[in-house]
Order: C-alpha cells, then sequence, then structure tokens
C-alpha cells in the first residue's frame, strides 16, 4: 500500500494518520498543499484533522480551493482511495466528493471524548474488517461536525448502503446519527471520528486498526 497525507496550514493531525498508517505496513509519504502532483501509483491519499487555514469561511472551504485538490480530485475520478478524516471530511464535502454539509454541533460546543459508532456497513475497502453493525469506540474532537443532508440525499445514502458508521449516541445533532459517508464508488470515506487516535489500548481503544489494516491490504488501488 502505498499512501500520502495531504498537509495543509493549520494540520494537527498528519503525523497521526502518518504513523497510524506505518504501524499497519503502509509506505506513505506527505505533500504539502501547494504541491500540484502527486507521486504516480499512489494507493491512497488521506486527508487529515484540524484547522485547515484557521476554518475562515467554512471549515475545508479554503482548503478544498489548494492547488493539491485538483490532483486528489483526479485520483478519486479515476478510482483510487480516499480518506478524510474530520477536517478532511469538510474539505471532502466541499471538494463535492461526497455528500451533503457539516455545520456547527448542536449544543454549539467542541467536542472531545471517546464515543462508540455502529458500522452501517461492511460493504467497503474502509469497513471490510468490520462485522455489521458492529459497535467500536473512536475518538471524536470537532465544534462543526453536524452532518446535514436533504431527507431526498438521505434516502439516496440509504438506498445505496453508503453510510459508513453512525454514532450511538447523537452528541452533534447530526442527520440520523451519521458519523461517516461514502462516495458513490465506495472509494472515498469521509468520517468525523478519529481513527488514527484509536490505535492501542494505552490511549483508549485499538478499534481504528482494523479501518488501516483494510486499507492497506489493498494493492493496485490507483
Amino acid at each position: 500500500m502505498r499512501a500520502a497525507v495531504i498537509v495543509f496550514p493549520g494540520s494537527n493531525c498528519d503525523r497521526d494518520l502518518v504513523v497510524a498508517l506505518r504501524k499497519t505496513g503502509a509506505q506513505v509519504c506527505t505533500i504539502w498543499h501547494k504541491e500540484k502532483d502527486i507521486p504516480t501509483n499512489l494507493d491512497l491519499i488521506a486527508i487529515p484533522g484540524g484547522f485547515s487555514f484557521g476554518d475562515y469561511l467554512r471549515c475545508g472551504a479554503i482548503a478544498a480551493r489548494s492547488p493539491i485538490c485538483k490532483a486528489v480530485f483526479q485520483h478519486a475520478n479515476r478510482g483510487g482511495y480516499v480518506l478524510g478524516v474530520c477536517n478532511g471530511f469538510q474539505i471532502l464535502i466541499e471538494m463535492g466528493l461526497v455528500p451533503g454539509a457539516l455545520i456547527r454541533n448542536s449544543g454549539l460546543k467542541f467536542l472531545c471524548r471517546t464515543v462508540y459508532l455502529k458500522v452501517e456497513t461492511q460493504d467497503s475497502a474502509f469497513t471490510a474488517n468490520f462485522s455489521k453493525f458492529e459497535k467500536i469506540q473512536i475518538p471524536i474532537a470537532h465544534h462543526d461536525g453536524n452532518y446535514f443532508i436533504t431527507d431526498d440525499q438521505l434516502k439516496v445514502l440509504r438506498g445505496e448502503d453508503r453510510v459508513a458508521f453512525s454514532y450511538q449516541e447523537n452528541l452533534n445533532g447530526s442527520i440520523d446519527g451519521i458519523a461517516g459517508v461514502l462516495s458513490p464508488n465506495r472509494r472515498v470515506l469521509g468520517m468525523m471520528p478519529h481513527p488514527e487516535r484509536a490505535m492501542s489500548l494505552t490511549t483508549g481503544s485499538s478499534d481504528g486498526q482494523a479501518l488501516f489494516r483494510a486499507l492497506v491490504g489493498l494493492t493496485g488501488a490507483a
């Protein structure tokens, strides 16, 4: 597995993603957002959490217009895998790679704690190592993680089995408790919780390992 982690001004989880991917066997490089090209034969591009460009305008809106994002978009469109976590999810939405919007948490407070998620589908490269409806513990850390989508769009997501994860306890007000969604081709995942922070029982949970092990088992994705 050949992976790249994109770094923006304000990213603060890029190293965590690099460590998680390397721990599960991936070859990983980092790419600064002002670059225009990505290495050839990449399998996965990961977009980390943080506060890209200080969350000005809208969370992820400025980052989504960085030079590197054109290459990320092209990678996704030719079938490459893309993972966006927290701010990375916000960026994927602003790029149009996954549907919906992420707005201020319903309680208007920053949430930082480990939560229980329900795995909604096993039918993706990201969730293949989980069982459907399995409960896993993954940390969250966000202020604008309230996932919004129209009723018609929700019917499409549910009808196409593209909800990857949902919250057992809906703390941020997300529609239908949604915590992560897949693109139409199922090769792009945006999720608010941080699987890269759930790699060891020492830090509270190792449930994130299954996601990264599933990805690292892929070859020839791009």
